[in-house]
Protein backbone atom coordinates (compact mmCIF):
# COMPACT_ATOMS: atom_id res chain seq x y z
CA UNK A 1 0.00 0.00 0.00
CA UNK A 2 1.48 3.66 -0.39
CA UNK A 3 2.10 5.31 3.06
CA UNK A 4 1.30 8.63 1.87
CA UNK A 5 -0.45 10.39 -0.43
CA UNK A 6 0.68 13.81 -2.36
CA UNK A 7 -1.58 16.75 -3.90
CA UNK A 8 1.05 19.00 -5.15
CA UNK A 9 0.16 23.12 -5.44
CA UNK A 10 1.83 26.31 -6.03
CA UNK A 11 0.74 28.28 -2.72
CA UNK A 12 3.39 28.92 -0.03
CA UNK A 13 1.56 26.61 2.10
CA UNK A 14 1.49 23.29 2.95
CA UNK A 15 -0.70 21.31 4.99
CA UNK A 16 0.36 17.92 6.88
CA UNK A 17 -2.01 15.41 8.00
CA UNK A 18 0.50 12.95 9.64
CA UNK A 19 -2.87 11.43 11.91
CA UNK A 20 -6.07 10.93 9.65
CA UNK A 21 -4.39 7.71 8.71
CA UNK A 22 -6.08 4.24 9.05
CA UNK A 23 -4.40 1.95 7.01
CA UNK A 24 -2.87 -0.99 9.60
CA UNK A 25 -1.29 -4.02 7.84
CA UNK A 26 -2.75 -7.25 8.53
CA UNK A 27 0.39 -8.34 10.16
CA UNK A 28 -0.01 -5.45 12.56
CA UNK A 29 -3.50 -5.60 12.96
CA UNK A 30 -3.65 -9.16 14.44
CA UNK A 31 -1.44 -8.06 17.31
CA UNK A 32 -4.13 -5.20 18.34
CA UNK A 33 -6.26 -6.20 21.23
CA UNK A 34 -10.05 -4.81 20.98
CA UNK A 35 -9.02 -1.51 22.35
CA UNK A 36 -6.53 -0.60 19.70
CA UNK A 37 -8.94 -2.16 16.98
CA UNK A 38 -11.17 0.65 17.26
CA UNK A 39 -7.84 2.94 16.40
CA UNK A 40 -9.45 5.81 18.67
CA UNK A 41 -6.56 7.97 18.20
CA UNK A 42 -7.46 8.99 14.85
CA UNK A 43 -7.81 12.74 13.48
CA UNK A 44 -10.80 11.52 12.37
CA UNK A 45 -12.38 13.69 9.87
CA UNK A 46 -9.77 16.32 9.52
CA UNK A 47 -8.67 15.63 5.96
CA UNK A 48 -12.04 16.49 5.16
CA UNK A 49 -12.50 19.35 7.10
CA UNK A 50 -9.59 21.37 5.18
CA UNK A 51 -10.81 19.88 2.08
CA UNK A 52 -11.12 22.93 -0.28
CA UNK A 53 -9.76 25.91 2.04
CA UNK A 54 -7.28 27.37 0.23
CA UNK A 55 -6.91 27.19 -3.10
CA UNK A 56 -3.48 25.76 -4.35
CA UNK A 57 -2.08 24.64 -1.55
CA UNK A 58 -0.41 21.21 -1.37
CA UNK A 59 -0.81 18.30 1.37
CA UNK A 60 0.64 15.62 2.54
CA UNK A 61 -1.12 12.84 3.93
CA UNK A 62 0.17 9.63 5.64
CA UNK A 63 -2.57 6.75 5.37
CA UNK A 64 -1.41 4.46 8.12
CA UNK A 65 -2.68 4.85 11.37
CA UNK A 66 -0.31 6.44 14.45
CA UNK A 67 -0.33 2.56 16.03
CA UNK A 68 1.81 1.46 13.21
CA UNK A 69 4.18 4.20 13.97
CA UNK A 70 3.49 7.81 14.94
CA UNK A 71 4.59 10.29 11.91
CA UNK A 72 4.70 13.05 14.56
CA UNK A 73 7.46 11.87 16.82
CA UNK A 74 11.17 11.99 16.69
CA UNK A 75 12.48 9.05 15.06
CA UNK A 76 14.87 9.01 17.86
CA UNK A 77 12.39 7.84 20.26
CA UNK A 78 12.73 11.09 22.48
CA UNK A 79 9.36 12.73 24.48
CA UNK A 80 8.00 15.56 23.34
CA UNK A 81 6.62 16.61 26.63
CA UNK A 82 9.05 15.36 29.04
CA UNK A 83 7.67 14.64 32.19
CA UNK A 84 4.06 14.54 31.30
CA UNK A 85 1.72 12.12 29.68
CA UNK A 86 1.95 11.29 26.33
CA UNK A 87 2.63 8.69 23.82
CA UNK A 88 5.49 7.23 22.00
CA UNK A 89 6.75 6.81 18.63
CA UNK A 90 4.56 3.35 18.60
CA UNK A 91 2.26 3.90 21.03
CA UNK A 92 1.46 0.90 23.55
CA UNK A 93 -1.47 2.51 25.01
CA UNK A 94 -4.30 4.63 23.75
CA UNK A 95 -4.44 7.86 24.75
CA UNK A 96 -6.61 7.05 27.96
CA UNK A 97 -3.70 4.75 29.01
CA UNK A 98 -4.91 1.54 28.46
CA UNK A 99 -2.96 -0.84 26.92
CA UNK A 100 -3.96 -1.35 22.74
CA UNK A 101 -1.46 -4.84 21.88
CA UNK A 102 -2.63 -8.41 23.09
CA UNK A 103 -0.18 -9.49 25.62
CA UNK A 104 3.58 -10.40 24.54
CA UNK A 105 2.63 -8.71 20.79
CA UNK A 106 3.82 -5.12 21.66
CA UNK A 107 6.51 -4.05 19.09
CA UNK A 108 10.13 -4.87 20.18
CA UNK A 109 13.37 -2.38 18.60
CA UNK A 110 13.24 -4.58 15.61
CA UNK A 111 9.57 -3.78 15.04
CA UNK A 112 10.48 -0.24 15.20
CA UNK A 113 13.06 -0.01 12.92
CA UNK A 114 11.25 -1.81 10.33
CA UNK A 115 8.40 0.75 10.61
CA UNK A 116 10.58 3.50 10.85
CA UNK A 117 12.24 2.22 7.37
CA UNK A 118 8.86 1.76 6.26
CA UNK A 119 6.28 3.98 7.28
CA UNK A 120 7.88 6.82 8.87
CA UNK A 121 10.73 8.00 6.82
CA UNK A 122 8.84 7.33 3.28
CA UNK A 123 6.61 9.98 4.49
CA UNK A 124 8.96 13.03 5.69
CA UNK A 125 10.68 12.10 2.64
CA UNK A 126 7.62 13.27 1.13
CA UNK A 127 7.16 15.90 3.44
CA UNK A 128 10.21 17.27 3.19
CA UNK A 129 10.33 16.97 -0.46
CA UNK A 130 7.61 19.03 -0.77
CA UNK A 131 8.83 21.93 1.17
CA UNK A 132 11.63 22.08 -0.73
CA UNK A 133 9.67 22.32 -3.93
CA UNK A 134 7.50 24.74 -2.56
CA UNK A 135 10.19 27.15 -1.30
CA UNK A 136 11.72 26.64 -4.66
CA UNK A 137 9.01 28.64 -6.27
CA UNK A 138 8.37 30.98 -3.65
CA UNK A 139 11.61 31.41 -1.20
CA UNK A 140 9.77 30.98 1.71
CA UNK A 141 7.41 27.54 2.69
CA UNK A 142 4.54 27.40 5.54
CA UNK A 143 4.31 24.27 7.13
CA UNK A 144 0.51 23.99 8.51
CA UNK A 145 0.41 20.50 10.46
CA UNK A 146 -3.25 19.36 11.01
CA UNK A 147 -3.95 17.58 13.96
CA UNK A 148 -7.18 16.91 16.13
CA UNK A 149 -8.08 15.49 19.95
CA UNK A 150 -10.74 14.74 22.08
CA UNK A 151 -11.44 17.46 24.38
CA UNK A 152 -11.73 15.55 27.40
CA UNK A 153 -8.38 13.41 28.27
CA UNK A 154 -7.83 12.97 32.15
CA UNK A 155 -4.29 10.66 30.92
CA UNK A 156 -3.09 13.69 29.20
CA UNK A 157 -4.36 17.01 30.70
CA UNK A 158 -7.17 18.22 32.81
CA UNK A 159 -10.31 19.37 32.13
CA UNK A 160 -11.91 20.24 28.85
CA UNK A 161 -9.14 21.20 25.77
CA UNK A 162 -9.84 24.76 24.20
CA UNK A 163 -11.11 24.72 21.10
CA UNK A 164 -8.04 25.60 19.03
CA UNK A 165 -4.39 25.10 20.41
CA UNK A 166 -1.64 26.78 18.42
CA UNK A 167 1.61 25.45 18.41
CA UNK A 168 4.58 27.17 17.36
CA UNK A 169 7.31 25.88 19.93
CA UNK A 170 6.92 29.22 21.95
CA UNK A 171 7.53 31.09 18.80
CA UNK A 172 10.40 29.29 17.62
CA UNK A 173 9.05 27.35 14.82
CA UNK A 174 7.64 30.26 12.29
CA UNK A 175 7.96 34.02 11.62
CA UNK A 176 5.82 36.12 14.77
CA UNK A 177 3.54 37.34 11.85
CA UNK A 178 2.25 33.97 11.26
CA UNK A 179 2.20 32.91 14.94
CA UNK A 180 0.22 36.33 15.70
CA UNK A 181 -1.72 36.47 12.76
CA UNK A 182 -3.66 32.97 13.57
CA UNK A 183 -3.99 33.48 17.18
CA UNK A 184 -5.62 36.63 16.34
CA UNK A 185 -8.17 34.87 13.98
CA UNK A 186 -8.97 31.95 16.59
CA UNK A 187 -9.05 34.33 20.10
CA UNK A 188 -11.89 36.57 18.03
CA UNK A 189 -13.84 33.12 16.44
CA UNK A 190 -17.69 33.73 18.27
CA UNK A 191 -18.20 31.05 20.09
CA UNK A 192 -14.72 29.33 20.30
CA UNK A 193 -12.05 29.17 22.73
CA UNK A 194 -8.68 28.94 21.90
CA UNK A 195 -4.67 28.97 23.54
CA UNK A 196 -1.12 29.77 22.18
CA UNK A 197 1.67 27.29 22.68
CA UNK A 198 -0.52 25.66 26.04
CA UNK A 199 -0.70 21.83 26.42
CA UNK A 200 0.23 21.25 22.69
CA UNK A 201 3.12 23.10 21.56
CA UNK A 202 3.85 21.65 18.25
CA UNK A 203 5.03 17.71 17.63
CA UNK A 204 8.06 16.92 16.36
CA UNK A 205 6.76 17.80 12.82
CA UNK A 206 6.47 21.18 13.65
CA UNK A 207 9.44 21.52 15.64
CA UNK A 208 12.18 19.58 13.07
CA UNK A 209 11.01 21.65 9.91
CA UNK A 210 10.39 25.02 11.16
CA UNK A 211 13.49 27.29 10.87
CA UNK A 212 12.11 30.80 10.14
CA UNK A 213 15.86 31.54 9.32
CA UNK A 214 15.42 29.64 6.73
CA UNK A 215 12.65 30.21 5.19
CA UNK A 216 10.76 27.36 6.72
CA UNK A 217 8.06 28.21 8.43
CA UNK A 218 5.95 25.56 10.79
CA UNK A 219 2.96 25.57 12.97
CA UNK A 220 0.73 23.34 14.08
CA UNK A 221 -3.33 23.20 15.04
CA UNK A 222 -4.79 21.11 17.24
CA UNK A 223 -8.18 21.10 17.23
CA UNK A 224 -10.61 19.78 19.88
CA UNK A 225 -13.02 17.29 18.18
CA UNK A 226 -16.07 18.57 19.76
CA UNK A 227 -16.02 21.44 17.16
CA UNK A 228 -16.04 19.18 14.04
CA UNK A 229 -17.42 15.72 15.42
CA UNK A 230 -21.19 15.04 16.83
CA UNK A 231 -19.46 12.66 19.04
CA UNK A 232 -15.61 11.79 20.25
CA UNK A 233 -17.01 7.93 20.40
CA UNK A 234 -17.61 5.68 18.04
CA UNK A 235 -18.68 6.32 15.54
CA UNK A 236 -16.85 9.27 15.24
CA UNK A 237 -19.45 10.97 13.13
CA UNK A 238 -18.69 14.35 10.85
CA UNK A 239 -20.97 16.99 11.91
CA UNK A 240 -21.68 19.46 8.89
CA UNK A 241 -23.14 22.08 10.74
CA UNK A 242 -20.69 22.15 13.34
CA UNK A 243 -17.65 21.88 10.40
CA UNK A 244 -19.26 24.63 8.38
CA UNK A 245 -18.95 27.19 11.22
CA UNK A 246 -15.59 26.05 12.25
CA UNK A 247 -14.27 26.45 8.63
CA UNK A 248 -15.04 29.84 8.30
CA UNK A 249 -12.25 30.89 10.89
CA UNK A 250 -9.61 27.79 9.42
CA UNK A 251 -10.39 29.29 6.03
CA UNK A 252 -9.22 32.69 6.84
CA UNK A 253 -6.27 31.72 8.61
CA UNK A 254 -4.72 29.94 6.03
CA UNK A 255 -5.48 33.32 3.84
CA UNK A 256 -3.59 35.33 6.14
CA UNK A 257 -0.74 32.70 6.14
CA UNK A 258 -0.85 32.45 2.48
CA UNK A 259 -0.79 36.38 2.56
CA UNK A 260 1.82 36.69 5.02
CA UNK A 261 4.48 34.04 3.20
CA UNK A 262 3.81 35.97 0.18
CA UNK A 263 4.85 39.33 1.55
CA UNK A 264 7.79 37.11 3.44
CA UNK A 265 9.54 36.46 0.22
CA UNK A 266 9.99 40.01 -0.76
Amino acid sequence: MAVFEVRQGTSPVILGFPHTGTDVPVEIRARLNDNGRILADTDWHIFELYDGLLDNVTTVRATFHRYVIDANRDPEGGSLYPGQNTTGLVPETDFDGAPIWKDGEAPDADDIAARLRDFHAPYHAALAAEIERVKAIHGVAVLYDCHSIRSHIPFLFEGKLPDFNVGTDMGRTCAKAIEAATFEVCAKADGFTSILNGRFKGGWTTRHYGKPETGVHAIQMELAQSTHLSSETPPFAYDPAKAKRLRIHLKTILQQIEQIALDLKH
